[in-house]
């Protein structure tokens, strides 16, 4: 009976030491998947004590702590023994994240945890504590995303203006974006909002103070239900608690708060199919149409410029100019676009235009048709067509018309055809063939050249070889030819893609780039608009060239949330082209 009991004992001693000696150093989350609003706990748990503790790389986080605890219990005899470092991580974006190894150094031995991953989604509803000083600051402070209109016409303008509305009783130190909107489905466009005040107003019938953070213009280029993403902001504020000073007023207590605007839908209805015109390019708003002549009273090979604009308030960088029709007599050359739009609260306002460069070879009147731009009208909800006047173009001076003068008078001298028994008689019926006889090729001018032409090679081959070699040992010159090729190669590429959007703006993106890097001598990576015109400028290229230029980038760009046809492609193509041509000639 002793000697069972002794092995007992001796069984019981040996349990408990192999369960002390086995370490355990873990990482324990809060949760894997939250919304950039949250917070994450996570808890590095060991059983033993260490040192040296490295917490992991919170980078994707803004971090609290940490928090250090230690706990001893004895059950049934068993000592356990528990050593916890706590952090409280909250997100700086939406995404996926993966939390490292965290490192301890127990009895010599180096321990790590296992790596934890972490899903980010966007801004949550969050449960309410009301005894939690997070749940007072939420009940004060509100963003709030107000739409100017919940149905708009596909292309028509709406608002978003996002409002900071906070209690009187909190005060706000500072804030931060974690999280933006990206408006897809929509060509959008912020509005300037610096240099706004706080101001008094009401929300939900109670008195408040906000602020106007941010105004953005939306155009929506899809019709049926859209969706405007929320903007979240990270608020440093201080908030009352029930303690009081010495004084009898509330002591502060600073709180770190996450907000959001919450998700905004809108329906967006398709323009009427009744009474649509054929030539209809999808310009909606209120404008008005012109089409005018610098001259029209002029002498041959002088130029006038004829320009169509249309002028009002819609979505004017957002359709094409009707195409003018001139008679084939007139050399017109390509039209240069020009905007002068600014856009406010209620959208674009201001001019666009088509200037056409054309010159007279000849002298004569040449009448400039009308030509029709048709819109939809928001007021009337109805299509409206708009017609320009007719322009007669007066060439006073000059050669007359070769073709047509030689054309009328063949037409005015015909004569009737005499038939008569000679008249096949300038043909030959009798030949005076003689037979030639063949030449030698030895000491011909063609004998004397072949003999000569390897003599005459050899100093040409020396130095297409010297030039090769030096232009081998070039690298950097290499590195720059090579970049050249490749923009061409791109450009064809681009070309080949007319018809389809994604490709052709991408190829077309691409050559621009290795373009610049073939004629500044910079890397991808220094590719920002602003370092694109400083380097220009100091190339000495005219300022509406780099405008030009930054105008490509900026409609590959707008492509990917805007309706592109294939029209538009090949025009900016050809500008394309004419841009890199002109930075050419005139980069020094």
């Amino acid at each position: 009976m002793k000697l069972v009991k002794h092995i007992s004992i001796i069984f019981f001693i040996l349990i408990t030491s192999m369960a002390s000696a086995q370490v355990k150093f873990e990482a324990k989350v809060s949760k894997k998947s939250l919304g950039v609003n949250e917070r994450l706990r996570i808890d590095f748990e060991m059983n033993k004590d260490g040192d040296n503790f490295t917490p992991p790389d919170f980078s994707s986080f803004n971090v609290s702590g940490p928090n250090q605890s230690v706990s001893n219990s004895w059950i049934n005899g068993v000592r356990t023994y528990k050593k916890t470092y706590t952090y409280f991580l909250t997100p700086k974006s939406r995404g996926n994240f993966t939390i490292s190894q965290a490192t301890i150094v127990i009895d010599g031995t180096v321990y790590k945890t296992v790596p934890v991953k972490v899903t980010v989604t966007a801004a949550v509803d969050k449960p309410k504590d009301p005894n939690d000083p997070n749940f007072i600051a939420s009940e004060n402070i509100h963003l709030v995303a107000e739409i100017s209109k919940t149905n708009p016409y596909l292309n028509e303008a709406i608002s978003v203006v996002y409002k900071l509305y906070v209690s009187p009783n909190i005060a706000v130190d500072n804030w931060n974006e974690v999280d933006s909107p990206r408006y897809n489905d929509f060509w959008s466009q912020n509005i300037n909002t610096q240099g706004q005040k706080v101001q008094n107003g009401t929300y939900k019938g109670e008195d408040y103070r906000y602020l106007v953070l941010r105004k953005t213009v939306l155009y929506p280029q899809k019709t049926g239900e859209l969706n405007i993403e929320p903007l979240t902001l990270n608020l440093s504020m201080r908030v009352p608690t029930n303690r009081r000073d010495i004084f009898g007023g509330a002591i502060m207590t600073r709180v770190s708060k996450v907000v959001s605007a919450g998700n905004q839908t809108i329906s967006v209805k398709s323009l009427p199919e009744q009474g649509k015109p054929a030539d209809f390019t999808g310009a909606v708003g209120s404008f008005s149409f012109d089409v005018s002549s610098s001259k029209q009273v002029l002498d041959a090979s002088e130029s006038l410029q004829i320009k169509v604009g249309v002028k009002g308030n819609g979505n004017l960088k957002l359709f094409k100019l009707p195409k003018l029709s001139l008679p084939s007599s007139l050399e017109v050359y390509e039209p240069e676009h020009t905007e002068n739009v600014k856009t406010n609260s209620a959208g674009m306002q201001g001019d666009i235009s088509d200037s056409y460069t054309v010159v007279p070879q000849y002298k004569g009147k040449y009448p400039i048709p009308s030509i029709s731009f048709s819109y939809f009208d928001l007021k009337s909800k109805s299509y409206k067509r708009l017609n320009s006047d007719e322009i007669i173009i007066d060439v006073q001076n000059g050669p007359l018309n070769n073709v047509s003068t030689s054309e009328t008078n063949t037409t005015s001298n015909k004569q009737a055809v005499v038939l008569s028994n000679d008249q096949f008689a300038f043909i030959k019926t009798k030949t005076n063939f003689t037979s030639i006889r063949p030449s030698y090729f030895f000491k011909t001018n063609l004998f004397w050249s072949l003999l000569l032409l390897p003599f005459l090679l050899i100093p040409i081959a020396i130095v297409f070889r010297n030039k090769k070699a030096s232009r081998d040992a070039d690298v950097y010159g290499n590195r720059i030819r090579k970049a050249d090729k490749l923009a061409k190669k791109y450009l064809s590429n681009a070309k080949k893609s007319l018809g389809q959007k994604e490709a052709f703006y991408i190829a077309l993106e691409k050559a621009l780039h290795n373009y610049l890097k073939a004629k500044l001598h910079i890397e991808t990576n220094e590719l920002s608009k602003d370092k694109i015109e400083e380097l220009l400028l100091k190339k000495q290229v005219d300022a509406e060239v780099i405008k030009d230029f930054k105008g490509i980038l900026e409609s590959c760009e707008l492509a990917r949330y805007t309706p592109i046809d294939i029209v538009t492609m090949q025009d900016d193509f050809d500008k394309a082209a004419k841009t890199i041509s002109l930075i050419d000639k005139q980069a020094r």
